[in-house]
């Protein structure tokens, strides 16, 4: 074995050791699969690649990315496809996961037809993507747990023409996996916890649904992302602050748990007292998260508390004086305009979006374009008026968001 070849092993390994490192920095579950795909396709020169994460007896599309079909760093509502493949050896990702062997094919369409598996052409046809090389590995935690498949698709040369996989990408690119498995593990976990935390909020105000915090949350990294980009903020910026308002934005109504059911739960118009005593439902939600951490602990007290000011004004707690710590603390003067954490002015628009866009007892649904005659109407009063532009650009995006995560009744 010659000096290169020891060099290129070095550098190849230094090079999954750094990027493993970087996934491990990271929180939501959907950062780290954007991560993962996004490093493994660059380490192999990969046009495009998709990760499928397993749920129950399911492999369920994840995360996708494609430099042909889909513009870098904007909104995109290919994301939020939802759909699912059985675990079993008719599909190529399901054949994977089965076996848990990771499979390299030089030309999707020259498959033997004796094999197990075979290529569904449908996603080419309909978009007109070409597919020819794949490389498609499981995804194994610790304790042997499978947690999902990572399909890579067309690899490129130096020229940019499509052929093989190379066998640096099939022995490296295994072995990145083996160490991100772990993390996305560990997003998943993050996720549930949060869910879990919220399901105690559900207990005393039904609106705060697992579905509703999960939308919320998924709407605020998309208009944060979209924000960022048109300020040219750098791929790696966007994604950190993206990582960490995503969770935030999901324990958004977290303090609710601090509020009397006879209000949480009235069926009609709250009166003016009541309605004062919802107000310290930011402030108590705030308050969990006194011990600051890490930015997520900042945003999400950010969030928690301000998502009720408005960009004039008029909206509450305003200052908290002497602090939002104290036995004695009172509500003052609303704050406005850019003063509003801009976390929160994001997940003012996309809390309100879903309380129009979602059923309640006293109301159906509104339709489309009723929701956001009501957000650009409101737009410079009660909502920034840039976020409220951007949301309209990536309303495809933020309709399939809704789409994806319907409440429980729905399915």
């Amino acid at each position: 074995m010659g000096d290169e070849q020891f060099l290129s092993q070095d550098s190849a390994v230094l090079t999954i050791l750094k990027t493993s490192e970087e996934v491990n920095q990271l929180k939501d579950v959907d950062t780290i699969l954007d991560k993962i795909l996004y490093e493994s396709r660059k380490f192999a020169n990969a046009d495009a690649g998709s990760i499928f994460l397993v749920e129950k007896d399911r492999l369920i599309f994840s995360y996708v990315q494609n430099d042909t079909l889909f513009k870098k760093e904007t909104a995109n509502a290919a994301l939020y496809q939802n759909f699912g493949i059985p675990i079993n050896e008719q599909s190529i990702v399901g054949y994977v996961a089965k076996t848990r062997q990771s499979l390299v094919i030089d030309d999707a369409y020259e498959l033997d037809p004796i094999l197990p598996f075979s290529f569904n052409k449908s996603f080419d046809e309909k978009s007109g993507f070409r597919t020819t090389s794949m490389l498609t590995i499981p995804l194994i935690a610790q304790e042997s747990r499978l947690v999902g498949v990572m399909q890579l698709i067309n690899a490129k040369n130096d020229m940019g023409k499509v052929g093989p996989f190379s066998s640096e990408a099939k022995i490296y690119i295994p072995l990145f996996c083996n160490n991100a498995s772990v993390a996305i593990e560990r997003g998943i976990m993050n996720r549930e916890l949060i869910l879990r935390m919220m399901q105690m909020a559900e207990l005393r105000d039904p609106t705060e649904t697992g579905a509703h915090v999960q939308r919320v949350g998924a709407y605020c990294a998309e208009i944060y992302g979209t924000w960022a980009s048109r300020r040219g903020h750098s791929a790696k910026e966007i994604k950190r602050a993206r990582d960490n308002l995503r969770l935030a934005a999901m324990m958004h109504d977290v303090g609710k748990v601090g509020i009397s059911d006879s209000i949480l739960k009235k069926p009609a118009k709250l009166t003016d007292e009541e309605f004062d005593a919802m107000k310290w439902h930011t402030v108590y939600g705030a308050r969990l998260f006194k011990n600051e951490t890490s930015e997520l602990d900042r945003m999400s007290r950010e969030i928690a508390l301000c998502h009720h000011e408005k960009w004039q004004g008029r909206g509450y707690p305003g200052v908290v004086t002497p602090d939002v710590w104290s036995d004695d603390a009172k509500l003052g003067e609303p704050i406005n305009g850019e003063d509003i954490p801009l976390a929160a002015r994001i997940c003012a628009v996309a809390d309100v979006y879903d309380a129009l866009a979602s059923p309640r007892s006293y109301k159906d649904p509104f339709p489309d374009e009723k929701c956001l005659g009501i957000l650009e109407s409101d737009a410079g009063t009660h909502f920034d008026p840039e976020i409220v532009e951007v949301f309209v650009e990536i309303f495809d995006v933020i309709k399939a968001i809704r789409d994806k995560y319907v409440e429980a009744t729905k399915k």
